[in-house]
This record gives structure tokens, sequence and C-alpha cells, in this order.
């Protein structure tokens, strides 16, 4: 059973356009297409796009995930290749994580600095801002 773009777009949540995007841009390599020209989505695809927006969503470029969905196209002579881009995907969000638990940090403090300022326990100073 295949689901057409709109419904692979609902699905998602990616735009149709950005679907359209992904294929010519060889993310996409399993996408069938309909003798109209339609592409057509099934379940392994859906997995695809979850890696696809994994990897987007935690900063790589699509330069890097195209070379990624290569690689998963030339098999497995591929395997470590694929085993150190993921190794270091990991390194990277685990980066991001501690930058944004520094930035909550930041955030917390700001809070506790205004509800302080709002009922009177907290002095005026110059990290009001």
């Amino acid at each position: 059973m295949y689901d057409t773009i709109a419904q692979a777009s609902k699905k998602t949540g990616i735009s149709i356009h950005t679907l359209r995007y992904y294929d010519r841009e060889g993310l996409l390599p399993f996408i069938e297409h309909s003798p109209n020209g339609s592409r057509l989505f099934n379940e392994n695809d859906y997995e695809w796009i979850a890696v696809l927006q994994c990897l987007k969503n935690t900063g790589m470029p699509l330069k890097q995930i195209r070379t990624y969905m290569d690689w998963c196209m030339q098999g497995d002579t591929t395997l470590e290749r694929r085993l150190a881009l993921f190794q270091s995907q990991k390194i990277e969000i685990e980066r991001q994580f501690k930058e944004i638990q520094n930035y909550q940090k930041i955030v917390e403090y700001k809070i506790n600095y205004l509800k302080g300022r709002i009922d009177g326990t907290e002095e005026k100073s110059i990290s009001q801002f």
C-alpha cells in the first residue's frame, strides 16, 4: 500500500515542497514513482524520513545526510563509515545538549531574579538584563 505525497506530508509533518526537494536531492533514494510521475511512499520510506529528520534536526548538513544515504545504497561495504558518522553525530548531540542545559540555567536564574524583583526580595542589579 502506497501513500501519496500529500498523505506522506500529513503523516510526517514535512511540507510537500520539502519532500519533493529531498527527493530531488537524492535524500529519499527508495521513493517509487507512479507511471504519471507521482511520488509513492511506503512504510520503509517513512523509516528513512525519520532518520533524515533526526540527522537534520540535530544539525547535520543535508550534504552530509546525502553522503550517508549514498553509503546506504552502496550496501554493507560502508557499514564502518556509517557507524563513524553516527558516532560523530552522537558526540555533536551531546555537545548541543550541554549547551542547552547551560542556556536553561541562565533562563532559570533570570526567572528567579525577576520573581525576586517582583516580590521585593531581590535588589536591582546589573544582571537585571
